[in-house]
């Protein structure tokens, strides 16, 4: 099953088809909504779902990165999830996409992680219970990721049949970070001014990305896309949250697939790496893709559909085994 960014180019995410043409041609049906958070802000949000007679074999909620958004490239991993039969939902965090808010501004990630739960439940209540539910998520989704999984279902976390971590941010690189002393400054200037843009980084984000150039370019191309540095308050939050999650991965106690590429300059590989090692969870798997960079996707094609086969066959697998009161499909410890 090939990836639909196959079919997309510099200019078009979709091709040469329209938007309702792309979805009919991979027959998934296509909505979206908006609802409104106890912040008084609109939050965007949108699905994809398998068409018959193509079944329903899971749920998957996806949670996108710093400066993405849901419609944009992760839409088209969320197609593929749905081609593969997983009715797929996605959110536009505060200030990203089509959601209000100071554009890429997160200077406290607790009300981001709520507006992922309230989203996530409702369109979980649509669906049986004994369907398996899981998260996908990139970059600084992953952290959003864990840090839903570790609120646990007493706390509105909800169980989860597992997680795909893509390029998660369990901690920023040296190579990306502001260069010293500027980081241990970050405390002053978001105390002084939060939303100024004045964090320094060692390149953009979609320059240090994207190994394949028209993704780089289609990637910065989206219509909702706010350039700019890190905000002081939020870069302050970033490196706070890496810190907290280091704190508690031997909390993290889910099935989870964490696909990392080795050249990941933006987040750290190492910090993936030693979630792998101390997390509880049996059931865990470690994919390290030699010569990758930080945006999957935004690698040549065959290393595309070796990231995203790997993913699909991860989901299916546990999907197709899952146990709804065990909660997780089997207690076998996988690694790469």
């Amino acid at each position: 099953m090939v990836h639909p960014v196959a079919e997309a180019n510099e200019r078009s995410l979709f091709g040469s088809r329209s938007p309702e043409e792309f979805y009919a041609h991979h027959s998934v049906d296509h909505s979206s909504s908006t609802f409104l958070n106890p912040r008084g802000l609109n939050i965007f949000t949108q699905w994809w779902t398998p068409l018959p007679p193509k079944k329903v074999i899971g749920i998957v909620a996806v949670v996108h990165g710093f400066t993405g958004e849901s419609s944009w490239l992760v839409q088209l991993t969320a197609v593929h999830l749905a081609k593969a039969g997983f009715a797929t939902c996605a959110i536009d965090h505060q200030g990203h996409g089509f959601s209000d808010g100071l554009p890429n501004h997160i200077p406290d990630i607790n009300p981001v992680v709520d507006d992922c739960i309230t989203f996530f439940q409702s369109f979980r209540a649509r669906y049986p219970p004994s369907l398996p539910a899981f998260l996908y998520s990139e970059s600084l989704g992953g952290a959003i990721a864990l840090l839903i999984h570790l609120r646990g279902p007493n706390a509105g976390g909800g169980h989860w049949a597992g997680a795909v971590l893509n390029g998660a941010m369990c901690g920023i690189s040296d190579k990306f970070k502001p260069p010293w002393p500027l980081e241990h400054l970050l405390s002053l200037a978001a105390w002084l001014l939060p939303t100024w843009q004045v964090v320094p980084t060692r390149g953009s984000i979609p320059g240090v990305s994207f190994k394949v150039e028209w993704k780089r370019r289609l990637a910065v191309s989206s219509p909702c896309r706010r350039v700019g540095r890190p905000r002081a308050a939020t870069a302050l939050e970033l490196l706070r949250v890496c810190r907290e999650l280091q704190d508690k991965f031997q909390e993290v106690d889910m099935p989870m697939l964490i696909v990392h590429g080795e050249d990941d300059v933006v987040c750290d590989p190492a910090c993936v790496e030693k979630l792998y090692e101390r997390a509880r969870s049996k059931d865990k798997t470690l994919r390290m893709y030699p010569g990758m960079g930080h945006q999957l996707i935004g690698e040549p094609d065959d290393n595309v559909e070796l990231v995203f086969g790997d993913v699909v066959e991860w989901l299916r697998y546990r999907a197709e085994r899952y146990q709804p009161d065990l909660h997780q499909p089997n207690s076998e410890v996988l690694s790469s």
